[in-house]
This record gives structure tokens, sequence and C-alpha cells, in this order.
């Protein structure tokens, strides 16, 4: 999830609360917010 912190961006995970960063932008937040869950997806697919 995104959440705007004063006139910034934050990318938090929604289970645990943990920050995967902060960006000037909301394009770059979502573009890492992309990420991350690519590569969750794609640990999940691979243990099962």
């Amino acid at each position: 999830m995104i959440k705007k912190v004063k006139n910034k961006y934050m990318v938090v995970s929604e289970k645990t609360g943990r920050s995967f960063g902060t960006y000037d932008t909301l394009k770059e937040a979502k573009a890492r917010l992309r990420q991350v869950e690519f590569f969750k997806h794609k640990k999940a697919s691979r243990i099962k």
C-alpha cells in the first residue's frame, strides 16, 4: 500500500507495516510497489 507522509510517498506492507522505501513522486512509489508484488508472487509460486 502507498501512504502519503508529508510531501513524500511511502510504500508499506499491509500485513507487517514494514517500509519498502520513501519516494518523491507517486509514480516512483507505484513502480516500487509493482516490484515488491512481483517478487512476492514469484516467491510464492516457487514454494508450491
